[in-house]
């Protein structure tokens, strides 16, 4: 993989991503597990980030999900911490707990230990809120656990342009 080209590459949607929520007066929010804000961090690179960044949530805890975000433990129960249910309600979340009318939501196994046959290292659900519609998707990343994050920051970035392009 090409650092260079992937930092370009997040360098470009997050411009994109600041000026259509600029342009839109819309702001963002952040719900991360695996990342630890990493994604927050990405945005707040960015000068002038508060005309559209509103606040991250660093939820990696299940309690800090259900503290935080709202969402129940019943749900990180019945389909566990990363699961498209539980991705759903944290973008939801992310919405109802700040003054964001955009969200992106990260919940994974970024390893090196915590896989499982059914989850192995490497699996992340991601969430988006935008237009008041949730979109999940499933993403299988390889490499160690800085290549996982790294790559989860990507795809959140390159979806969430393409969402609010739409």
């Amino acid at each position: 993989m090409n650092t260079m080209k992937s930092e370009q590459s997040i360098d470009y949607l997050k411009a994109v991503t600041a000026n259509f929520l600029i342009e839109n007066r819309l702001m963002l929010a952040t719900a991360e597990s695996c990342t630890g804000g990493m994604i927050a961090a990405a945005c707040t690179d960015l000068a002038g980030s508060s005309a559209w960044f509103e606040r991250g949530f660093v939820t990696y805890s299940n309690a800090a999900k259900t503290e935080l975000l709202g969402v129940s433990a019943e749900l990180i129960a019945a389909h566990g911490a990363v699961s498209e249910p539980v991705v759903r309600a944290m973008a939801q979340g992310a919405v109802a707990h700040s003054h964001a009318q955009v969200a992106v939501a990260v919940t994974g196994v970024a390893g090196p230990s915590g896989g499982s046959p059914d989850k192995p290292v490497g699996t992340v659900w991601l969430g988006w809120c935008v237009h008041g519609h949730i979109t999940t998707e499933c993403c299988h990343f390889p490499g160690d656990r800085a290549a996982v994050r790294h790559a989860t920051v990507q795809r959140a970035f390159e979806r969430l342009a393409s969402l609010l392009a739409a």
